[in-house]
């Protein structure tokens, strides 16, 4: 019996599992003890920004001219001017905690109710947020004591300290939610605390060691901030459905009749082998982020394929040696009424119970979808399609903290308060203009042109502050007209930077992005399909089919998260907008991971065709045997990134819908009705081989040969795809 690669690496941790398991853990201690000695560093605002704005940035962070932490604070009054006394109060509060500068006199709004104050942060704006807790203890005091006014705080530190703390708060909570969430469906699935832990557990010590190794990219990589939030999202979820089909083919062996050895070494050669080509495919399709030409897709493409990475080894390598350890006390731990194995047999070996209960729901669905496939082919296009349409009316901008934090929170009613009553004034637009001689005659009269500008003369470069009242149109005109009509001639160069402009940028690079990242991903998936299986039909539907599920997945993104149909019902709220790196993240993640079900589907009706089936009962067959299987994974993937719906950022909310929404369509609409109805309805032309694909290797798409311990169908991997599977 020839093993395959996934079959040598379990049966090596089988027969060295001290080694395996001790080698796994000194892994773990070390990545993370090291990376979390080295901290992470998060990317500078140049490196994250994009366009004019990124290179505004860069050359005041060359000039050794960073931002300070900007703050405003707005005092409200009933009557004109009856906020004077409150804000001498106030000012005088803020220069004794001796962490400000630049303290400015009050400047009253139109109607003279309300007076902004505005100043600085000292020191260094990356650590603001550190040290601005005296600032708000200053504002809250004034605030407190005078009832007569009403104060509102809105700036670079303030905010940044909130958003700390919310991400902290969040990451806790998903941690706290996901991992009881999915210890509870896994205890379902096998009915036994031991066998329900040890996915749970492979999949943390994975996420732990990614966060260390992570860490130390970031010296070299420069990271978001929820880069970290991220990994855990896509590792945990992985972790855990790897775990969870290599556990459940071999429990479902040895519940078969075969030996401890035998079982495991079937459970690796079979579902170890899906494992591998499954997290491959995952890593490979994260890649393509690297061509968005975006530094904070890098960060995500580097943190997906480093803790997949980790996942799909610790999988193949301790999980086997943790079985071999345990052997019987696997099923330690039976739950009463959830552990019913021994009554009716493994699922899906033939002649057992086991074999009608599984994929009984896919038989009565797949009956009618295989008898009238046209008719069910168009009826989940047009659902599909009917999802998919809100995503027509996509708008994406870069989410200011302040739709970040929802429309009520303390943050966002300041931000709104301070615009309203002082328009442009949270946000303006800063132009950076950098020249040879930033005091040449001709420079000096372009930039007596604007009212606040500070002239850098060591540096040869000025800063111009510019309010955006009117947001993106008052942005076209300053770069298309006032701009080139200031310093055209003048020798000078100037960029503008800020909130809008910024946001403006990176949209326009994520629009040039999008399309060689969707090349790329599109032409790994044809690659990998014709490879698997050498029909072009089959690698072009994976792709269309793909495709539907995205735009589905987009279309309840924008009804849910941009128009706010149904957003209160997971405590969130339409923002207008979805966060601007959220849908290239979400098609690249779907086809990477749509990519398991697929092979894993097709491959079982390839086999069932091999052996002599027409096309309709392969199809038939193909699915029933892998719905238990698909079904399991789908729901463990839905129920963490559901999780991360529910957090308190909008873009985390964002994310997590819009995973679980595209993992719950891929798993039912898509592969259990669309697929089987437009296989059937190709029949005979999804198998043809064109003579210039004659050369390609043939998979072996066999399995093990029937019998009393047959090999049960609905957890089987794609078999062949890696090597050929071992007979029993």
């Amino acid at each position: 019996m020839r093993l395959n690669l996934a079959a040598r690496i379990g049966v090596w941790s089988a027969h060295h599992r001290k080694t395996a398991i001790l080698g796994w853990l000194l892994f773990v201690v070390l990545a993370a003890g090291i990376g979390g000695a080295s901290g992470m560093v998060e990317m500078t605002n140049a490196e994250n920004g994009a366009g004019d704005s990124a290179r505004a940035e860069q050359i005041l962070s060359d000039a050794g001219l960073g931002h300070r932490a900007g703050e405003l604070v707005m005092v409200s009054s009933a009557a004109p001017d009856g906020w004077r006394a409150a804000a001498r109060e106030l000012t005088a509060a803020l220069g004794e905690t001796g962490e400000v500068t630049g303290l400015a006199a009050p400047v009253a709004s139109k109607d003279g109710k309300d007076a902004l104050i505005v100043f600085e942060m000292k020191g260094d704006a990356a650590t603001a947020s550190d040290r601005v807790q005296p600032v708000l203890d200053a504002v809250a005091g004034v605030q407190k004591e005078r009832t007569d006014i009403t104060v509102h705080q809105f700036g670079d530190a303030s905010a940044g300290k909130w958003l700390g703390d919310l991400l902290t708060d969040d990451f806790k909570k998903a941690e706290f939610t996901a991992v009881p969430l999915a210890l509870g469906i896994l205890l379902v699935a096998f009915g036994a605390v031991v066998a329900a832990l040890l996915p749970v557990g492979l999949a943390l010590t994975a996420c732990l060691a990614a966060f260390g190794l992570l860490s130390l990219a970031s010296h070299q990589l420069h990271l978001f901030q929820t880069t970290y939030s991220v990994m855990f999202l896509m590792g945990f979820a992985v972790g855990v459905d790897y775990c969870l089909f290599y556990l459940r083919r071999e429990r479902d062996e040895r519940a078969a009749g075969r030996d401890a050895e035998t079982a495991l070494r079937i459970a690796a050669a079979t579902s170890g082998r899906s494992v591998l080509v499954s997290g491959l495919t995952v890593m490979v399709a994260m890649a393509g982020m690297f061509l968005s030409g975006l530094l904070l897709f890098k960060g995500f493409a580097v943190a997906t394929i480093i803790v997949v990475f980790i996942a799909m080894m610790g999988s193949v390598t301790v999980l086997p040696a943790l079985l071999s350890w345990l052997g019987d006390r696997i099923d330690a731990g039976r739950v009463p009424l959830l552990n019913r194995r021994g009554k009716r047999g493994p699922r899906g070996v033939p002649g057992t119970r086991g074999t009608q209960q599984s994929g009984g729901i896919a038989g009565k669905l797949l009956r009618p979808v295989l008898s009238r496939p046209k008719f069910f082919a168009a009826a989940s296009v047009v659902v599909l399609l009917v999802l998919a349409a809100p995503a027509l009316g996509m708008k994406t901008e870069e989410l200011g903290l302040e739709k970040q934090f929802g429309s009520d929170s303390q943050l966002a009613v300041a931000y709104r308060n301070i615009s309203e009553a002082f328009p442009g004034g949270p946000a303006p637009a800063q132009v950076v203009v950098e020249a040879d001689n930033i005091e040449a005659p001709g420079v000096r009269e372009a930039l007596d042109g604007f009212d606040k500008v500070t002239v850098h003369r060591a540096q040869n470069v000025a800063e111009i502050e510019v309010p955006l009242p009117h947001g993106g149109s008052d942005l076209t005109e300053l770069r298309e007209k006032r701009l080139p009509a200031a310093f055209d001639g003048t020798g000078a160069r100037a960029y503008v930077t800020g909130e809008t402009a910024g946001s403006t940028d990176f949209n326009d690079q994520l629009k040039r992005g999008i399309v060689p990242v969707f090349l790329f991903i599109t032409a790994v998936t044809f690659l990998l399909m014709l490879f698997c299986f050498r029909s072009y039909v089959i690698a072009v539907t994976a792709i269309l089919l793909n495709l539907l599920s995205v735009a589905a997945a987009y279309g309840v993104m924008v009804a849910v998260f941009q128009h706010g149909w149904g957003a209160s019902l997971i405590g969130s709220e339409g923002v207008g907008a979805i966060e601007s790196w959220m849908p290239l993240f979400v098609l690249v993640v779907l086809f990477g991971l749509s990519m398991d079900y697929h092979v894993f589907v097709v491959s079982r009706i390839r086999e069932a065709h091999g052996r002599g089936l027409s096309t309709p009962a392969a199809i038939d067959e193909g699915i029933r045997r892998t719905a238990g299987a698909v079904t399991g994974a789908a729901v463990i993937m839905v129920a963490v990134f559901a999780v991360f719906g529910t957090l308190s950022m909008q873009d985390m909310q964002q994310m997590g819908v819009g995973l679980a929404v595209a993992v719950l369509l891929d798993a039912t609409i898509v592969r259990m009705v669309l697929l089987p109805s437009v296989m059937a309805l190709l029949g005979e032309r999804n198998w043809r081989t064109p003579r210039a694909l004659s050369r390609l290797p043939v998979m072996d798409h066999g399995e093990p040969e029937p019998g009393p311990a047959a090999v049960p169908a609905e957890t089987a991997g794609p078999v062949g795809v890696v090597g050929t599977a071992p007979r029993g």
